[in-house]
C-alpha cells in the first residue's frame, strides 16, 4: 500500500473515530506505543511535550475532565508527502474550572511511522 494511501486511511480512521467521540478507541488502534505528542504551550500541571501512549490517554482524560464539550467539527484529513497528514478542528466548549465558554481552533499535524501516528503536533493560538 503506497504510504500517502496509508495517510489517507489512518487520518480518515482518525477524524471518523474522533467525529463519534471515540478519542479513547483512536489513540488505542492508530497511535505507536511510543508516540510524541506536542503542544503549542505547556499547560498548568502538563509539559509541552509528552511521551507515550498511556500519557496521551491521560492527557485526553484531563481534557475531557476539564472541559464541557457542547459542538465539534472535525476537517480532513489533508495528507502531505507519504507519511504526514493535518486535521482541523473547532471545539465549542466551557472550561470546568474558570465556567468560561470558549471557541477553540486548531490544527494538529500527524507523522506516522510503520503505519502508527509516530508524532502528533499542536497549532493554535495561545493568547
Amino acid at each position: 500500500m503506497p504510504a500517502t494511501t496509508t495517510a489517507v486511511s489512518v487520518g480518515q480512521r482518525l477524524c471518523d473515530l474522533v467525529r463519534e467521540g471515540k478519542n479513547m478507541e483512536a489513540i488505542e488502534q492508530l497511535y505507536a506505543d511510543d508516540i510524541v505528542s506536542v503542544e503549542a504551550v505547556a499547560m498548568e500541571n502538563m509539559p509541552r511535550t509528552m511521551e507515550g501512549k498511556e500519557a496521551i490517554k491521560g492527557k485526553h482524560t484531563w481534557w475531557v475532565e476539564n472541559n464541557e464539550l457542547h459542538d465539534a467539527e472535525v476537517k480532513g484529513p489533508f495528507p502531505h508527502g507519504e507519511d504526514r497528514f493535518t486535521v482541523y478542528y473547532r471545539f465549542d466548549i466551557t472550561s470546568k474550572p474558570a465556567g468560561q465558554r470558549t471557541q477553540m481552533h486548531e490544527v494538529a499535524l500527524y507523522t506516522l511511522k510503520d503505519g502508527k501516528i509516530a508524532r502528533e503536533e499542536f497549532f493554535y493560538h495561545t493568547g
